[in-house]
């Protein structure tokens, strides 16, 4: 659902591409069979070509949705921005898993950590100020990021404390949607993890009056580092 001003218009202005999207496929291939990845492009809206307009439109959609996006140039960097935001936030535990990025970052702040990887009390875990957790991909048509239970150290990593850190690669920097399912495909094949998540700025809602509020459902603040 679109919302806020113009909503009508807009959901308008989305169903009418899709189905012209609809009617095309039909029409080619004789009103059998489903749209292709080109037919679902053509409806969705452009991506730069290049690997810094992706970073920008990342940028520019996660500044829109109130989450943070940092492109770093190195561990050391890293190490220093999740120590400012440590200080800053009064940080007391940390929750991670055990991967190579996210693993190391947890331990260089210095902090007591639950490690999702080894068990835990959901208590425990709702208790931490901090979630960080590595991702499948980043989205830049959407300023998503794609999480997985596998990469993401389990379902609720990603959904109870307070505060998420997502730590991605650059090559995981993806153009669109239709190149995000094909790197979950080319990943796990016909193993599926048993949850995927596309998560699009912090956890929001706004049923009651169209007043925003963030934390609903989930973390209120993302905080996504690129390196």
């Amino acid at each position: 659902m679109v919302e806020g001003t113009g909503d009508v218009s807009a959901r308008e202005h989305v169903l009418t591409r899709v189905r012209e999207a609809l009617r095309a496929t039909a029409h080619a291939r004789g009103g059998a069979g489903l749209p292709t990845t080109a037919d679902r492009r053509r409806v969705l809206p452009a991506v730069g070509a290049t690997f810094d307009e992706r970073v920008a439109l990342f940028a520019m959609h996660a500044a829109d949705l109130t989450a943070t996006f940092i492109v770093l140039q190195d561990a050391g960097a890293l190490t220093a921005e999740l120590c400012a935001l440590r200080d800053a936030g009064g940080w007391k535990r940390v929750a991670a898993h055990r991967g190579e990025l996210a693993g190391g970052a947890a331990r260089s702040l210095g902090l007591p950590i639950l490690f999702t990887d080894d068990g835990y009390d959901t208590n425990d875990l709702e208790r931490c100020d901090v979630g960080i957790s590595e991702c499948d991909a980043l989205v830049a048509q959407t300023g998503s990021v794609v999480v997985t239970s596998r990469s993401a150290g389990g379902r609720a990593l990603s959904c109870l404390p307070p505060h998420h850190v997502v730590i991605a690669r650059r090559d995981q920097l993806v153009a669109d949607l239709p190149a995000a399912f094909m790197v979950l495909s080319q990943k796990y094949g016909a193993g599926y993890p048993s949850m995927i998540s596309f998560i699009t700025g912090p956890s929001r809602t706004a049923d009651i009056e169209r007043s925003l509020v963030l934390g609903a459902h989930g973390p209120k603040r993302l905080t996504i580092f690129m390196v």
